[in-house]
């Protein structure tokens, strides 16, 4: 991250040399320097870093969010960094439910989300809610070759005598 210096432009009469505000009046922020944050976004763009609750400075470890995953019969609090991808989410839950990523369809807000997707530009926040289901094509594969393992184990086979 890097912090660069601006003139902040307020409402207000300030003294200079002094650094302190007049009477009752208000300044427009906390630190008198008036530094502006930057941050990187994943696209390459430089943007000015947002204020996150009431007026706090933003910190590094604000980055971790707390998703609930929910399947079909059980739901998991995981926690991650909000500039993840939904692929290296999937990784996260193939060793919490024991499907391996690609089996995995992962929905939010209604719609199926690709592996290389970035949870913050999709709007995930913490505590928001995406939904797990298992691949309905992978999951008859599996069926299938169950049943076929378990016909040519089991199968008793009739000769027929004319």
């Amino acid at each position: 991250m890097m912090k660069l210096k601006s003139k902040r432009f307020c409402r207000g009469s300030f003294k200079f040399g002094s650094g302190s505000v007049k009477g009752g009046e208000k300044g427009c922020g906390n630190n008198s320097i008036g530094e502006i944050k930057w941050e990187l976004r994943p696209g390459g763009m430089l943007v000015q870093k947002r204020e996150t609750g009431g007026g706090s400075s933003c910190v590094e470890g604000e980055g971790l969010i707390t998703v609930r995953v929910s399947t079909v019969s059980q739901w998991h609090d995981i926690s991650i960094e909000a500039t993840s991808t939904f692929g290296e989410l999937k990784m996260i839950l193939s060793l919490v439910t024991s499907l391996e990523p690609r089996e995995q369809r992962v929905l939010f807000k209604g719609k199926e989300r690709g592996d290389d997707e970035y949870l913050h530009m999709v709007g995930v926040r913490d505590k928001d809610k995406v939904l797990l289901l298992q691949d309905p094509a992978i999951k008859e594969m599996k069926l299938h070759r169950l049943a076929s393992s378990q016909q040519i184990g089991s199968a008793n086979y009739h000769t027929i005598s004319v």
